[in-house]
C-alpha cells in the first residue's frame, strides 16, 4: 500500500507540472494564472502591455510559491514528520524549507524592483525602451502604439497561450509565460530555420508541419527570438508581415490545396482584362474581410475570349464588392474538393447576386 507521503508527492508533482505547462483540461477548468487573478489583471484587449506586465509578475510569484506549497502540503499529508516544527525536522527538510522561502523572497524582491517608477524596470518595459524613436518619445508612448494595434481585428494571432505569436501592422510579438518578445516590422527580418512533422491528433492525416522562424532585428538592443506556427498558417502570416522572409534551411513549406489554388487563381486573373471604375465611383472595402479594398469586378468576358460560344456564364450587375483573396476563397469553397483538377474550368455563382461566372470573367479594378 502506498504511503500518504508518496501519494501526495506524485499528485503535487503532476499538479505543478500541469499548472506551469497548462494543458487544455486545466485551461477549461479555469486553473490558470490568468483566470484565477483575472480581476487584478484586467483586460488584455484594453491594455495589452499593462496586462502582460501584471500577468508575468504574478506568474513568477505563483510559480515560485509551488515548492513552499509542497512543504505546507506535506505538513498535512505526513504529520508524523513534524514538519510544522522547524527545530524537529531533519536537515534535508530544513534545507528544502529555507530554499523555498529564499525563492519566494527573491521573487517578491524582484517584482517589487520591477514595479518601481510605474513598472519602469520590468523586462517588458525595458524591451519597449529599446524601440523609443520618433514619433515615440517614451516607452509609454510605444506601449500605447502596441495596445492600439492589438485591439484591431485584422491582426494575425496563433499559438497556445504560453507561446502565442501576434503580428500587427507594425509589430511582431511573441507572448511567453514570463516575457513578451517584440520587434518592429520596419527593423526586423524573418528566417525560416527549421521544419518538423507532428501528429497533432491521433486521427489527423497527414501530420502537421511545424515551422520555426527566427525573428531578428537591425536594432542591436533587440534580441532575436523564435516563433513557431503550422505551415497552413504561413500564407496568412506572410500576408500580414511586411518584413522579408528568408528560407535559410531550404525548407519545403507544405501548402493546402486551397492555398495552391489561390496562387494560380491570382496569376490567371492578372491575365484578364482590367476594369476601370466609372468617374466619381470610389473603391469600397471588401464586404468579406472588411480590410482590403474591393478590387474585383465580374464581367461576362468568357464568350469574348472564345472559351465557350455557348457559355453558361451570366452577366453580373453588382458593383465591385469583393477583394481578390475573398473571391478566390469563395470560388474554391464551391468546388468539388475531391477533384481539384476541375477547379479552374468550373463556374460558380456570384456570392452577392448568384449570377454564374468563371475565372475568365473576373477583372481586377484599376
Amino acid at each position: 500500500m502506498e504511503s500518504p507521503e508518496l501519494s501526495f508527492t506524485l499528485a503535487y508533482f503532476v499538479f505543478s507540472l500541469c499548472f506551469v505547462f497548462t494543458p487544455n483540461e486545466f485551461r477549461s477548468a479555469g486553473l490558470t494564472v490568468q483566470n484565477l487573478f483575472s480581476s487584478w489583471l484586467g483586460s488584455e484587449d484594453v491594455g495589452f502591455i499593462q496586462y502582460h506586465v501584471r500577468r508575468t509578475s504574478i506568474t513568477l510569484l505563483v510559480h515560485s510559491a509551488l515548492p513552499l506549497g509542497y512543504y505546507l502540503g506535506m505538513c498535512i499529508a505526513a504529520p508524523e514528520k513534524n514538519l510544522g516544527s522547524f527545530h524537529q525536522v531533519s536537515d534535508s527538510w530544513r534545507a528544502f524549507l529555507l530554499l523555498s522561502l529564499c525563492l519566494q523572497l527573491t521573487s517578491w524582491t524582484l517584482v517589487i524592483y520591477w514595479s518601481r517608477r510605474r513598472w519602469h524596470n520590468h523586462p517588458i518595459s525595458r524591451a519597449l525602451q529599446s524601440h523609443i524613436q520618433p514619433p515615440h518619445s517614451s516607452w509609454g508612448s510605444v506601449a500605447t502604439s502596441v495596445n492600439d494595434e492589438f485591439r484591431r481585428i485584422d491582426k494575425f494571432a496563433t499559438g497556445a497561450p504560453g507561446a502565442r505569436v501576434i503580428v500587427t501592422d507594425s509589430w511582431v510579438l511573441k507572448v511567453t509565460t514570463y516575457h513578451v518578445y517584440m520587434a518592429l516590422q520596419t527593423d526586423c527580418h524573418v528566417t525560416v530555420t527549421e521544419s518538423r512533422q507532428h501528429q497533432l491528433t491521433p486521427d489527423s492525416t497527414p501530420p502537421a508541419q511545424i515551422l520555426t522562424l527566427t525573428v531578428g532585428s537591425i536594432n542591436p538592443a533587440v534580441r532575436p527570438f523564435d516563433i513557431r506556427l503550422i505551415s497552413t498558417e504561413y500564407a496568412e502570416l506572410r500576408e500580414k508581415l511586411h518584413a522579408p522572409i528568408r528560407n535559410a534551411a531550404n525548407v519545403v513549406i507544405h501548402q493546402t490545396i486551397t492555398e495552391l489554388f489561390l496562387e494560380t487563381f491570382r496569376a490567371q486573373v492578372d491575365l484578364n482584362r482590367p476594369y476601370t471604375l466609372p468617374s466619381g465611383q470610389e473603391v469600397e472595402p471588401c464586404i468579406g474581410c472588411m480590410q482590403a479594398p474591393a478590387g474585383t469586378k465580374l464581367l461576362r468576358l468568357c464568350h469574348a475570349e472564345g472559351a465557350d460560344t455557348e457559355s453558361e456564364c451570366q452577366q453580373c450587375f453588382c458593383r465591385p464588392m469583393w477583394c481578390l483573396s475573398c473571391l478566390g476563397r469563395w470560388f474554391a469553397s464551391r468546388q468539388d474538393q475531391q477533384r481539384p483538377e476541375t477547379w479552374l474550368s468550373s463556374r460558380v455563382p456570384c456570392p452577392t447576386c448568384r449570377a454564374k461566372f468563371c475565372i475568365l470573367d473576373i477583372c481586377v479594378v484599376h
